[in-house]
């Protein structure tokens, strides 16, 4: 992948709305009892597409998918440090100045919550806060009301507060810049004029930066001291899924699962050498037993003989659909029910991963490395059962009683080179 770069861009005097969502409609009219063949190829082939003909090589969005929460308090870091799985201290044992990714489990060790954390240097919670004792925690917009009620209902009599912040007090923005050799260079810490709190993503090297506002003007493009065009979020998410970063429930299952199987601990959010939190057993004894047989991974989804590529020369790359072989073939990504199973085409065995979530011709996948990828797990080399040349389908799954066939779709995992480099212990995280 290409590092980032600082040359010349362009600067929005404010933020251009985002173009509108694809809206479409469903008819009341009952469902006849018989659809004639040119019917069902008319129907094919009005399927929905991404909005996003391409993402843009250097932007910034506002994530309107994520929310913040403050918690502040005497009591607050030691009550996060018992229940996140990264630290809040530093090695040395000082509190951290900079923000970091970390995530909520339950008992029995699965994932609650992604989150990032954020020490409150804006003050952001309300008030003049002591960074030491607030923080704002980033989640899915979605789980955001979920996680506060667990928040409180497990702070007991510890002394902090927690409260939903706002879209008006409180927006995370992601910011990129893939065009040169050097870099999108903005500083850890406050941005330009302290408005906003910059982190570098700790996921992937060459994700980008987040950008945390929280002044009057939050719902203000951030001041990032630098010319950058304004994507819509769905840009974003392509990127993600290019880079095989999963992010939110609808990706990471609430209380499903597991945070070595969802990358959390190359991605840089767990401590291994930190003290007791909730769901430490189960994480720290995958981790020794040194055998994650499952990973999420990015997926290039397509129809069967697309194009006449050979599905080995396939590469992962952003298309808004895809072109299906067969009358009953997805149209897109966005239309393959989130658990299908991938299976091998014309053989029979178990199950070789599970669809999560999808855009255009991408998606993430959770992936049997032995059998979708080239990847061999420690101490079981002749064990593999990975062959270059097999297939992979998504079939959808029919209700008890159905004739017709399951919608279908080829689809290709990939291992990214940050992934690679984080099993084989080559690179240390940044």
């Amino acid at each position: 992948m290409t590092p980032f770069t600082t040359s010349a861009m362009r600067l929005p005097t404010r933020l251009r709305a985002s173009a509108g969502a694809i809206s479409s409609s469903s008819s009341s009219a009952p469902r006849a009892p018989f659809v004639c063949r040119t019917c069902r190829t008319c129907r094919t082939s009005r399927r929905s597409y991404s909005s996003v003909t391409s993402p843009p090589q250097a932007a910034y969005t506002r994530l309107s998918s994520r929310r913040l929460i403050s918690v502040s308090g005497p009591d607050a870091a030691k009550y996060l440090q018992g229940v996140i799985t990264a630290s809040i201290t530093s090695p040395d044992g000082t509190p951290r100045t900079s923000g970091f990714y970390s995530a909520f489990l339950n008992a029995q060790g699965r994932v609650l919550h992604d989150v990032f954390v954020y020490p409150d240097i804006l003050g952001g919670g309300g008030g003049d806060k002591n960074p030491a004792e607030s923080f704002l925690v980033e989640v899915d917009a979605a789980e955001a009301e979920r996680l506060v009620r667990h928040i409180k209902r497990y702070k007991l009599r510890a002394r902090f507060a927690v409260r939903l912040l706002d879209g008006e007090e409180g927006v995370v923005w992601h910011a990129w810049d893939d065009t040169a050799s050097i870099g999108l260079e903005l500083g850890e810490g406050k941005g330009k004029a302290g408005s906003s709190i910059v982190l570098r993503d700790p996921r992937s090297p060459t994700l980008g930066y987040r950008v945390i506002s929280t002044m009057s003007s939050a719902a203000a493009p951030p001041e990032l001291g630098m010319e950058l065009d304004v994507a819509e979020e769905e840009a974003y998410q392509i990127r993600r899924y290019l880079h095989g970063i999963p992010e939110g429930q609808s990706e990471i299952l609430y209380e499903s699962a597991l945070p070595l199987e969802s990358n959390m601990d190359v991605m840089g959010g767990i401590d291994f050498h930190k003290g007791c939190y909730v769901g430490q057993e189960l994480t720290i004894r995958t981790k020794h037993r040194g055998v994650v047989r499952k990973r999420i991974l990015p997926c290039v989804v397509y129809g069967e003989g697309e194009a006449g590529v050979d599905p080995q020369d396939r590469e992962l790359t952003y298309q808004p659909g895809i072109t299906p072989a067969k009358e009953n073939g997805f149209g897109s990504a966005e239309e393959i029910p989130a658990g299908t199973s991938i299976g091998r085409v014309g053989k029979k065995g178990r199950s070789a991963g599970k669809w999560l979530r999808g855009v255009g011709n991408l998606g993430l996948a959770l992936c049997r490395l032995e059998i979708m990828t080239d990847v061999v797990l420690p101490g079981e080399a002749n064990t593999s059962a990975y062959n270059p040349v097999d297939e992979f389908v998504l079939t959808e799954k029919l209700e008890e009683g159905q004739e017709t066939a399951g919608r279908q779709a080829r689809v290709k995992a990939f291992v990214p080179l940050w992934l690679r480099q984080g099993l084989d212990g080559a690179t240390p995280r940044p």
